[in-house]
């Protein structure tokens, strides 16, 4: 959940859905949608070193009894008896047989993301002991990502540095100077050793993996949790398979096409609504040197992007400073090491490198946000969308509104987009924070609305990316544990206060 740069910019969740033909996308729990494995056919053992790495607090309780599976999987769904991938998974077992009532799969975001070692992380993080004895919590690498059969582009360190993120556009011609990037990105990952996976790493095959792993643990339902990302590939679940779904959580919720250009664009929006928090906090600590209102912490803001535009400080130029701000507003907590890195590159003072980013996470996040919808072609096209975006959302604009290596991504896609809708059981419970940078607050109503009468919806005035349960708003985290151990969702949705009184 708490993905930093790498995932919310350069792979996320923190933060898809589409490929051209077949019937399995188009109609739900039909024959060939259906998934089969039989029954108990996960062998369980020690889980690998990294998936229990970085390991915290209460979490190093739960890692220990972490267990690892791994499961094939088709590569192509239309060739069910093909090719098979490698998915691999993990469960922490509930502790209360009497209590359990099934399992609960998770996915932390992304996509590009590692979930394997999710389920500590969670009980690490607080999932409350109803949760945790009502089912075995399940995680699992989604297809082309770390333990799991892995994708690549080929990308060299300078390009990993790089990230998904593209440079500030100022100007048309700065987006006509990173196409020629973003095509050569896109031409590695088609020639890479494994573009054999390129027409099958979307979103929609994820969901198919997880009705596998549902059928390989013998249950004949799955609950789910999902953050970010991980709430459009619940969504994409619960609409393929509708009747194995039983209570489904999406938290931090993007619009109901995922992770396409239209929500890309988006960033900047949650960069306006999520900023006002940070400058407010700044402004209230006069030692951090950055202004003494809010309006002075804005235009200080604006100031050093300007200037690290014009003289980058340590190799941190504004792009990296806008987006380095974007990446520490997704945790109350980060505020104070935002303030600062603010104040050391205002007089100058190099920060510590930032930590490489992985290979795989960006060119599995490449393959899925790439694979799963059509991006505009032309270079006129992000030219417009940078333009607009400048003005609409000045922080951040310039560089979700330019050009990515999607917009030369190879036609290879094999089913049309999964249309999110409000046909299915009333069985999704949405929980969003009100000023959320990663997936803003505007997408997630847009899948509310798709969604019709199948979802209630849980807002929480409080800023961040994530809530369950992870965040601090008690309101919100109390309908999510009623719904998950209980079955008790609001009967509408609710709007929770900024610090409620229980």
């Amino acid at each position: 959940m708490r993905k930093t740069l790498s995932l919310a910019l350069a792979a996320t969740s923190v933060a898809a859905a589409a490929m051209s033909g077949a019937p399995a996308a188009a109609t739900p729990d039909t024959p060939t949608a259906t998934a089969t494995a039989a029954p108990d056919s996960l062998k369980w053992g020690p889980c690998p070193q990294k998936a229990g790495a970085q390991k915290t607090g209460a979490q190093d309780a739960a890692a220990p009894r972490l267990e690892c599976a791994t499961l094939d999987v088709p590569l192509d769904y239309r060739a069910p008896e093909g090719r098979q991938i490698e998915i691999a998974v993990s469960r922490l077992a509930s502790q209360d047989p009497s209590k359990r009532r099934g399992v609960l799969l998770t996915n932390p975001g992304g996509p590009g993301g590692s979930g394997l070692d999710y389920p500590a992380l969670l009980a690490g993080a607080g999932l409350p002991k109803d949760v945790l004895d009502s089912y075995d919590v399940i995680g699992f690498d989604p297809r082309g990502v770390g333990r799991s059969t892995p994708v690549t582009c080929d990308l060299t360190p300078q390009q990993q540095a790089r990230g998904n993120f593209p440079p500030y556009a100022h100007t048309a011609a700065d987006v006509a100077k990173e196409a020629p990037y973003a095509r050569t990105i896109a031409e590695q990952c088609a020639t890479s050793r494994t573009a054999w996976m390129l027409p099958h790493t979307t979103t929609a095959n994820t969901a198919r993996d997880m009705d596998r792993i549902r059928a390989a643990l013998g249950e004949p339902k799955a609950s789910y949790l999902g953050a970010s990302y991980g709430s459009y590939l619940g969504a994409v679940y619960t609409t393929l398979f509708p009747g194995r779904s039983d209570r489904i959580v999406l938290d931090s919720n993007m619009g109901p096409g995922g992770y396409d250009l239209g929500n890309f664009r988006l960033l900047g929006r949650g960069m306006e609504d999520r900023f006002p928090d940070f400058a407010a906090h700044a402004a209230a600590h006069p030692e951090y040197g950055l202004g003494s209102t809010p309006k002075q912490v804005t235009a200080k803001f604006f100031e050093l992007a300007k200037r690290l535009d014009a003289q980058p400080v340590g190799g941190i130029d504004g792009t990296l400073f806008r987006g380095m701000t974007f990446d520490r507003l997704y945790v109350d907590g980060a505020m104070p090491e935002l303030a600062a890195e603010w104040r050391a590159l205002d007089r100058g003072e190099p920060l510590p490198p930032p930590p490489p980013i992985s290979e795989n996470l960006l060119a599995s996040h490449f393959y899925v946000t790439c694979g799963d919808s059509r991006w505009p072609g032309k270079v006129r096209d992000y030219q417009r969308n940078a333009a607009i975006d400048r003005l609409t959302y000045p922080k951040l604009g310039g560089s979700t509104g330019s050009i990515k290596p999607c917009a030369y991504w190879p036609d290879s896609r094999v089913e049309p987009p999964v249309r999110i809708g409000d046909r299915g059981p009333s069985n999704v419970l949405m929980v969003q924070n009100e000023r959320d940078p990663g997936t803003p607050l505007a997408g997630a109503m847009k899948l509310r609305r798709a969604f019709g009468d199948r979802a209630t919806m849980v807002t929480a005035d409080q800023g961040g990316h994530g809530v369950y349960p992870f965040g601090r708003n008690v309101c919100a985290k109390n309908s999510v544990t009623a719904f998950l151990a209980d079955g008790q969702r609001p009967a509408g949705d609710l709007a929770c206060a900024a610090k409620p009184n229980k």
